[in-house]
């Protein structure tokens, strides 16, 4: 009987502790702020390609002409094409990674978090 008693108390306080855990302590200051460090889940993004941000290449999706490939004519107008890789040059992360900043700084402004890596 008072090996029961125990695993009760033991149950009990464990349910407690949980629950103190799970309400934690919050600042409504810094509660409401965005984790800056944190990106994107790609899970978290809408794939549909009907959302603003294309995910498989890290731009817009109204600027993304990998998906939409009536882009590429203006693009290519514009004398803003990579023919190494297929994309528009200023989009070529793979000639210049430092062009992915622009991209990010818009989706930072726009959510308030990192954006998800590109996937393709």
């Amino acid at each position: 009987m008072n090996w029961i008693m125990s695993v009760r108390g033991l149950s009990l306080g464990l349910l407690v502790t949980a629950a103190v855990g799970l309400a934690g302590c919050s600042n409504s200051e810094t509660a409401s702020e965005p984790a800056e460090s944190q990106p994107v889940a790609a899970t978290e993004v809408d794939h549909s390609h009907g959302g603003w941000w294309c995910v498989e290449h890290g731009v817009p999706e109204g600027e993304c002409p990998r998906c939409d490939k009536s882009l590429v004519a203006e693009f290519k107008e514009k004398g803003d094409w990579c023919e190494e890789h297929n994309r528009p040059e200023s989009q070529c992360f793979i000639c210049g990674p430092k062009r992915a900043e622009k991209f990010v700084a818009q989706y930072e402004a726009k959510t308030g978090r990192k954006p998800p890596e590109p996937t393709e």
